[in-house]
């Protein structure tokens, strides 16, 4: 019997992986969201590989431990990279109750150039502080990148992973997306600004800060809102195109 409190994080959880796919976020069946159960704080909620990310959920999403073993129910395919990811975030992170991880284009550019993210306006201000820089190592297939690659995020609420793409940290599944929305336009926005050619207008270090206490403030309760509005919109029918 699913209890109502798993049952709420897997609603949440499946229109996470569906506004991914609305918003082309997604990866064919590549990449991975993952949820911690609020009763079994050590076993995770993460997709079933081979589905794309339009078609998952609440009862399609298997349930692991931090070792990667399915606890629950039929046993199905899950991403290897997904599991040395998601794992290790959950397991040093207790305030980790969502993980989300993205290949885009303009996430993956981002990760290639040597400034990585920079402070250019409002959306990326966000960020200012932090993001953690993980060093590409291969495709995440070795439990020994575990501790290098949570060193590097530490205390951040995102990550990028060089060469690799973005990584979000959340309380819960909507403001992982939040993050992760924000970060892949705060890369977009980058590459369109940087694409001009022209010259760079870069906001003081007073003004970044001040506007990343503005967004950690939340004083108009934005991100309940937002997610709210983002439920309704995973609701409505969308045909992938």
């Amino acid at each position: 019997m699913i209890s109502t409190a798993e049952m709420a994080v897997r609603e949440d959880l499946a229109a996470a992986y569906r506004l991914i796919a609305r918003f082309g976020m997604d990866d064919i069946i590549h990449t991975h969201i993952s949820a911690r159960l609020p009763a079994e704080p050590d076993l995770l909620l993460i997709n079933r590989y081979g589905d794309l990310f339009r078609e998952v959920t609440p009862a399609s999403l298997a349930v692991i431990d931090h070792h990667g073993q399915q606890m629950r129910g039929e046993q199905v395919p899950i991403n290897t990279a997904g599991i040395v990811i998601h794992t290790a975030v959950h397991a040093a992170r207790p305030d980790a109750v969502c993980v989300m991880h993205t290949h885009t284009a303009a996430g993956v550019a981002v990760s290639c150039l040597e400034e990585g993210l920079l402070p250019l306006n409002q959306t990326s201000l966000m960020f200012y502080g932090q993001v953690g820089y993980h060093e590409f190592e291969g495709i995440a297939l070795d439990r020994d990148e575990q501790e290098r690659l949570v060193a590097d995020l530490g205390s951040h609420r995102a990550m990028i992973l060089r060469n690799h793409g973005l990584l979000t940290v959340g309380r819960s599944v909507g403001e992982a997306f939040a993050l992760m929305y924000n970060l892949e336009q705060a890369c977009r926005i980058q590459l369109a600004a940087l694409g001009t050619g022209r010259p760079i207008h870069m906001p003081s270090d007073a003004v970044c800060q001040r506007t990343a206490a503005q967004y950690d403030a939340d004083p108009d309760g934005a991100a309940e809102l937002e997610w709210l509005a983002l439920r309704r919109l995973a609701d409505l029918p969308f045909d992938g195109r």
